[in-house]
């Protein structure tokens, strides 16, 4: 199969044929790069990332947890000086709502 393609192929001597695969070779990656990828990601689940356990996230902070501020609490409101942040470091999962 390869030595046929390679008969195909245009122009005489290695070089030119070496030439012409490394043309089509380029021009059907780049077809794949800027037409297929593109409209096959929406299609494909790598961001449809879903984790779930029962009991909560490890390692998440406590729903009771007094360093932490409810989204409805006003941090005016709070015994919290300028310099507190109202929120947890501890940890990027948002609160549970």
């Amino acid at each position: 199969m390869y030595a046929w393609i390679w008969r195909k192929l245009p122009f005489d001597g290695v070089i030119g044929k070496l030439l012409t695969s490394l043309v089509l070779l380029t021009g059907i990656l780049a077809l794949f790069w800027f037409v297929v990828f593109p409209w096959a990601e929406p299609l494909l689940p790598f961001d449809d990332v879903q984790v779930t356990q029962e009991g909560g996230i490890p390692g998440a902070p406590a729903a009771d947890d007094p360093g932490l501020i409810g989204p409805s609490a006003d941090p005016r409101e709070s015994n919290l000086d300028d310099h507190d942040i109202p929120y947890s470091t501890a940890t990027d999962n948002p609160l549970p709502r």
